[in-house]
């Protein structure tokens, strides 16, 4: 059984997908069913916490065996179980007790397994990790860290709880990805162009273009840094690719889909691909990035 951490939970649950978390908290136990009640019923919170493409990216990561993993902002689960079965130990940080809860239930097989419930910055960790990971969590920073400089805030701590030679796992949309300019609305905000156009209204969340993103991580001392492009984007993604295998211009990228709203779709994603791949701009429009890095050399294990 894994454990189940009350300490740092201050509630109420700060984020949420509303009622149909009460769904998944019954349907977590039938994992054999995921397939059956995806293809039934097309509501976005559940294709997001239980498609098993969620697992594609990072399966084919090399984790180190006898390793220990922070998991921050593990949602329902979806990437979790993955990583329970690949190292030694697994915290996993979530703020909303509902879905520590959702969690505990979905791995109640898993005794390496811990989960804390609560605010990051507040825990006090017994051990340092190996990896940490912010799978679609960086962007809510401002939200939950309520300081002048919240992303130094959210480093350091993550810093202080890495092992020497550890490596910081990050996935996170590109607020300057194509699909954005072909008429997605932004993931967070839902706005048109939000992203592109720099969040003039504001928000709780705010993506960032690669060289932001490497600006950011670098700032905060990660300066290791190894990037790599699921597409369509990291949520659900088909492929990924990295700086030393980029897609040809013939690669014919699908364009993105948008499962929890509509969109507009102002030109073909496919063609346009085709012309910023020949001009050699694929970094700088993908739709998300997944970057591990790390503070001095020696932390990266992979380069595919």
């Amino acid at each position: 059984m894994p454990t189940l951490n009350l300490q740092y939970y201050k509630g109420p649950d700060a984020y949420s997908d509303g009622t149909i978390e009460d769904e998944l908290l019954k349907l977590v136990e039938k994992p054999q069913e995921f397939m059956a009640v995806l293809a039934r019923d097309d509501r976005w919170p559940l294709l997001y916490h239980l498609a098993a493409e969620r697992r594609n990216l990072l399966e084919w990561y090399p984790f180190r065996r006898d390793a220990a993993l922070l998991e921050i902002g593990a949602g329902c689960g979806a990437l979790t179980g993955l990583f329970a079965e690949r190292v030694a130990q697994v915290t996993a940080v979530e703020l909303s007790a509902k879905r520590s809860r959702i969690i505990e239930r979905r791995y109640a097989d898993r005794p390496n397994l811990e989960i804390m419930a609560g605010n990051f910055t507040d825990m006090v960790f017994e051990r340092s990790f190996d990896y940490v990971t912010l799978i679609g969590v960086l962007e809510y920073t401002r939200a939950f860290i309520q300081t002048p400089d919240p992303y130094g805030r959210l480093l350091s701590r993550i810093a202080a709880v890495l092992k020497p030679g550890g490596v910081l796992i990050v996935a996170v949309e590109n607020r300057l990805g194509l699909k954005y300019f072909a008429g997605a609305r932004d993931d967070h905000t839902g706005r048109q162009f939000d992203g592109i156009e720099g969040y003039p209204a504001g928000g709780g969340a705010e993506t960032f273009s690669r060289d932001e993103l490497g600006r950011l991580l670098c700032a905060g001392g990660f300066t290791e840094q190894t990037f790599y492009y699921p597409h369509p984007d990291y949520k659900l993604p088909v492929e990924i690719f990295s700086d030393t295998f980029l897609p040809a211009a013939n690669h014919m990228l699908a364009d993105a889909p948008n499962y929890d709203q509509e969109r507009l779709k102002l030109f073909s994603e496919q063609r346009a691909f085709s012309t910023i791949i020949r001009d050699g701009k694929f970094p700088q429009f993908a739709n998300s990035f997944l970057v591990l890095a790390a503070r001095g050399s020696g932390g990266i294990t992979d380069d595919r």
